[in-house]
């Protein structure tokens, strides 16, 4: 019989979005052949339920999975699947503060990836930040395997709690060039021409302020920024800000995945600016689609791409490499990214690693 695992944290499958759901969505992919696998899904984010996917089942919360509903929804599926489950696979911490109940009372093997330092992030408050750093020692302390997805996250964890941790990064094999359609260049005409790039949270650790404050002191290249400026003071302020500038493209989020992946990658350099978290699923993805990556100057950024990219702490530190960029950099750069990604992001390699701590 087939060991069972469950897996916890995500949203959901099938995968919409998401660095965790994306890990989730490869991991049924290439092992619910061997393993008897469950994901826990938030009833709140599919119209239609199904009940399998991959192969694997699809088990659903009544709650959110984001923000403060996160705690109860991981919790809940913990408690729930450690009455079946050999082995859980906790994704993120936010539901980590019952580990050490259900070590009391049970010897299932939990295995717990951390993510990416998530109380460091500016978005949340002193309290949010407490809970969050106190969740992480929970699933370092009470995890059997703990799981960091970059090696400046594995220091750190020895150096914070004595513990050692698995590395095992994330996959960008999912994704693939598309050729511009006559109706993406219609519709959005900037993609005719050269243009930087980049999608993230609209967020202030991920320098979105200096991204456009740079883009917009030359004119020799256009910025394409997609993110989700309404939902934030931060988004609205630099909307309105830089709105009359005209080659400054601030979009609203684009859920067609093949209009996006278009624009993507189609770009003449990528701009990553997240300073957070640890191996980026966006720019592993850049890296895969041997985009040339400009990427804000943090250790995990610098881990990711190996010191082969080009890097950047200000405004002025963008702008000088905007202005100095050549094809040839930019295509030394480019070759760099894929190589990197082709031998270290692939999700065949990266279950094949789960696998075994399953």
């Amino acid at each position: 019989m087939n060991k069972k695992v469950a897996i916890i944290g995500t949203v959901g499958l099938p995968v919409k979005y998401g660095g965790f759901e994306t890990l989730a969505e490869y991991l049924t992919k290439y092992l619910s052949s061997e393993y008897d696998i469950t994901v826990y899904c938030s009833a709140k984010s599919y119209e239609l339920k199904l009940p399998t996917h991959n192969g694997a089942k699809l088990e659903y919360i009544n709650l959110d999975a984001n923000g403060v509903q996160s705690i109860p929804y991981d919790i809940l599926s913990i408690v729930k699947s450690y009455r079946y489950a050999d082995t859980i696979l906790v994704l993120g911490v936010s539901g980590c503060i019952i580990l050490p109940f259900v070590k009391f009372f049970s010897s299932k093997k939990i295995v717990a990836n951390i993510d990416g330092l998530e109380w460091k992030r500016e978005k949340w408050n002193k309290y949010a930040k407490w809970f969050l750093k106190f969740s992480e020692k929970q699933a370092v302390n009470y995890a059997d395997i703990v799981i960091t997805d970059n090696k400046v996250i594995k220091e750190y964890v020895v150096e914070e709690y004595g513990k050692e941790s698995t590395l095992i990064t994330y996959g960008g094999d999912h994704v693939r060039r598309v050729p511009l359609s006559q109706d993406i260049a219609n519709m959005y005409p900037f993609v005719n021409g050269q243009y930087a790039f980049t999608v993230c949270r609209i967020e202030p650790e991920n320098n979105i302020h200096s991204i456009i404050e740079a883009m917009s002191m030359q004119t020799k290249l256009p910025l394409v920024i997609i993110g989700n400026w309404d939902n934030s003071h931060y988004g609205k302020e630099l909307r309105k800000k830089y709105v009359d500038v005209k080659h400054i493209h601030l979009l609203d989020p684009i859920y067609d995945q093949n209009i996006l992946d278009q624009i993507r990658s189609n770009c003449f350099v990528y701009l990553h600016g997240h300073s957070a978290g640890g191996t980026n699923p966006s720019l592993v993805e850049a890296m895969y689609l041997e985009l040339p990556i400009f990427a804000y100057d943090v250790p995990y950024n610098l881990e990711t791409t190996e010191h082969q990219a080009s890097y950047f702490h200000t405004a002025l530190d963008l702008l000088a490499l905007v202005e100095a960029m050549t094809d040839e950099t930019l295509t030394k750069n480019a070759k760099s990214m894929f190589e990197i990604a082709t031998r270290r992001y692939v999700w065949e390699g990266i279950a094949k690693e789960y696998a075994k701590l399953f």
